[in-house]
């Protein structure tokens, strides 16, 4: 095949204009101050627009993951057989 139109270098580069990543806007939780995006629940106090929404997880260190492994095995459960279906061959 052969190329149609060479695409130029201004048109190339307009199209590409687009391309560029933009800035996230954040903005100060009013409870706490730590910087959050707009029109969400603050995830550190757990606020939107200054009234309480919900409970916030907290975050596990790395011992405090290990020793809930620790406390709780998880017990993995019995698949039973499931009826396959076998090809005949007539």
């Amino acid at each position: 095949m052969v190329q149609m139109k060479k695409r130029t270098k201004s048109e190339t580069r307009r199209r590409r204009s687009h391309h560029a990543l933009k800035a996230k806007v954040l903005v100060k939780c009013p409870q706490c101050g730590q910087l959050i995006l707009p029109h969400t629940a603050c995830s550190f106090c757990g606020t939107y627009k200054g009234k309480p929404v919900g409970q916030i997880k907290g975050a596990k260190t790395k011992t405090a993951k290990k020793a809930s492994k620790k406390e709780a095995p998880t017990a993995k459960p019995e698949v039973k057989d499931k009826g396959k279906i076998k090809n005949k061959v007539k």
